[in-house]
């Protein structure tokens, strides 16, 4: 017997007693991207849903880049819900790791490795709950779709976005979604929280050019093209873009500042006022990191072009910008506000841009925020608006509302964010388990 049949002799091991052991099989798949190569560990998904009944399908664009579905069926008196999850993970590269990063070591009550929070922790949750849901002969009111996805870290070319465009038939009368990264907790003014995902900002980014008198290197050269670019960083280092009020973001702050007691709760509430909001980001200390994104459009310069022979002054210097839209604004009003502050002398053109909806489905919101209620009563759910992407982008274009649900329980002082694409990687293995009987607990009480 291969030691991969081994594996799927001790599903039930996996699933009822240990699902965390199910993420370190995952994580020890490298499935860094690029290339990806995603199929050794889709396939191994793959076998485990097969091995207990599931139909499933795969779907690639390239044979090493694998998706798979599959359907856990239901009573058909609610539309179908998905849970999708993409498990590809970011480099490693000159990361200093303190266990090796496709080991899936389990040290101090914890699994180290890539993948282990973004977002192989959600996938093995999600296969573990719907494999638990196929052994239990739950029938849950609609269809569920487990959706497994290659790419998500370099655009969902070969996952995501190749669905959406090659196979939409298979999310017919999707509403809802699951997929990352909400669900975990996280503590504000001695409270503990519960940020569901509700909506993110989207990419978009710009090249800008910037131009100047060129010639001899030999000539003294003032004002040339090497000193609007200096002008043109410090502008945008100095210099916030104009605040914006979203119903999101609204809806994540009045949630938080109503836990607080005064003048916490007050003072945090000041920031949905645009002439306090950047004031008060001064008082915030720490916290002001989770917020200032949450209310402006962002942009930071990271490839620089310009020049190529030492004698030569440059006529004119490019700049690829990552901007940062928030929902229900275009590329048009980041590059205004980067006028008002820049000026008409610098020339913008986007290069790339996914629109995300103004306004999110609330519908599922509930639900999720009951059943973390039930596991963990010190925790208070609140909506969020994530400042990064997600496939949340991709499938919104087929009308399919996604709630970020990888319910974790965090000890207090793990910061998620900062761990993330990290060295060192990992989540407690307790919050595996925590996870994994949410999101069976969703398959429960699903009514579309």
């Amino acid at each position: 017997m291969s030691h991969e049949d081994k594996q799927c002799d001790a599903v039930d091991l996996i699933i009822y007693k240990h699902p965390a052991e199910l993420l370190q099989n995952l994580i020890r798949f490298d499935t860094t991207n690029p290339p990806g190569n995603e199929t050794g560990c889709v396939n191994y998904i793959n076998n485990l849903l097969k091995r207990v009944g599931f139909e499933t399908h795969i779907l690639a664009k390239d044979s090493n880049r694998s998706n798979l579905i599959t359907r856990l069926k239901g009573q058909g008196s609610a539309p179908p819900l998905m849970l999708y999850g993409h498990v590809d993970v970011v480099t490693t590269t000159s990361q200093n790791w303190t266990y090796p990063p496709f080991e899936a070591k389990e040290v101090n009550g914890f699994i180290w490795g890539r993948g282990a929070l973004d977002m192989k922790c959600g996938v093995a949750m999600m296969v573990a709950a719907i494999i638990r849901a196929k052994a239990e002969a739950l029938i849950p009111r609609g269809d569920i779709l487990l959706a497994i996805l290659s790419d998500e870290e370099a655009g969902s070319h070969f996952g995501a976005r190749y669905l959406v465009d090659n196979h939409p038939e298979q999310f017919e009368d999707i509403r809802y979604a699951i997929g990352e990264f909400g669900g975990y907790s996280m503590y504000i003014g001695g409270k503990k929280f519960y940020p569901i995902q509700i909506a993110e900002k989207t990419a978009c980014w710009i090249r800008a050019t910037v131009r100047g008198p060129s010639g001899h290197g030999a000539r003294p050269m003032r004002d040339g093209t090497m000193a609007n670019l200096g002008r043109f960083l410090s502008q945008l280092d100095k210099n916030r873009l104009p605040v914006h009020i979203t119903p999101a973001t609204r809806r994540m702050i009045e949630a938080i500042s109503s836990n607080l007691p005064f003048p916490k709760g007050m003072i945090l509430n000041g920031l949905l006022v645009p002439t306090l909001t950047d004031i008060i980001f001064k008082t915030l200390g720490e916290n002001a990191q989770y917020f200032e994104p949450l209310l402006h459009n962002t942009v930071n310069a990271t490839i620089v072009r310009g020049g190529n022979k030492i004698n030569v002054i440059p006529g004119e210097i490019t700049v690829d910008l990552d901007g940062r839209i928030l929902p229900g604004l275009s590329p048009d009003d980041i590059i205004a506000e980067l006028r008002q502050i820049t000026g008409d002398k610098v020339k913008y053109e986007t290069l790339k841009y996914d629109p995300y909806p103004a306004e999110s489905d609330m519908g599922l919101f509930d639900t999720l925020s009951g059943i973390l209620s039930d596991a963990d009563p010190e925790g208070i759910s609140v909506p969020l608006i994530l400042p990064g992407v997600t496939d949340a982008r991709i499938f919104a274009r087929l009308g399919i509302q996604t709630y970020g649900f990888m319910p974790m329980s965090l000890p207090c002082g793990f910061n998620f964010f900062e761990t993330i694409h990290a060295a060192d990687e990992r989540i407690p293995v307790e919050a595996v388990a925590f996870g994994t009987d949410a999101i069976f607990e969703l398959l429960k009480r699903y009514k579309g």
